[in-house]
């Protein structure tokens, strides 16, 4: 990991986790300004809050989560977990995670939870597990050997891999996946190759990306040698 002679600047509150997570893997100085500077209170500040709800609460959300993925599989397997007394802290909430597998091994995720007490609008436990069905349909379209949301994790890993070529099959990429590519770019110098595959008799869904890169044989000089 070396040291870069000029830091980083950035503006504003997009992608702050980011920015710091390459800014310490790299070992290259990043300023952030303006971090939320038109709030009346600027500044971070990434809330906390758990279960304190009717366990019903729970059930409605498997109901309309089951009313929308039981018309494509009958299979559908759905675990409650209510927290109550002193280990759901003292913020009432609702969320639900669903996980499907591929016939290659594959998983897809999606997850959605309640808006923190006084927060936003009110969310109807119906809402939530109808929502959260509809976006782990989606990842399925999508496709790819990782969901939307951590296609960054595996192109980090990539590029912190040995110096050797990597390749990883995703859907479309997202905004946020795109937006750390250039980071990659900036704090690593580094740049992947990007080839779209349509979708077809292989490959089923949306299209796909093929991301290609040379690992930077990323090593810990704070780890200890034997």
């Amino acid at each position: 990991m070396a040291t870069q002679a000029h830091s980083l600047s950035y503006a504003g509150c997009n992608f702050l986790r980011q920015r710091l997570v390459l800014s310490t893997l790299s070992g290259r100085p990043v300023k952030i300004r303006k971090i939320r500077a038109r709030d009346d209170n600027p500044g971070l500040r990434g809330c906390r809050y758990s279960v304190r709800v009717s366990p019903q609460m729970a059930n409605r959300i498997v109901d309309s989560a089951r009313s929308i993925l039981n018309k494509f599989i009958p299979d559908i397997y759905i675990y409650t977990d209510h927290m109550k007394g002193v280990n759901s802290g003292k913020s009432p909430g609702f969320g639900l995670s669903l996980v499907a597998e591929t016939t290659n091994g594959t998983f897809l995720s999606a997850e959605l939870a309640s808006n923190p007490q006084g927060q936003g609008t009110a969310v109807l436990p119906e809402d939530v597990g109808r929502n959260c069905a509809r976006l782990l349909l989606e990842e399925i379209y999508r496709g790819g050997c990782v969901d939307s949301t951590n296609q960054s994790l595996a192109l980090l890993l990539m590029t912190l891999g040995q110096q050797d070529v990597s390749k990883v099959l995703l859907g479309p990429l997202s905004p946020y996946t795109i937006e750390f590519l250039r980071h990659l770019k900036s704090f690593f110098q580094i740049m992947f190759k990007i080839e779209t595959r349509p979708c077809g008799e292989e490959l089923k869904g949306g299209d796909k990306v093929l991301m290609t890169c040379v690992g930077i044989g990323f090593s810990n000089l704070s780890k200890t040698l034997k």
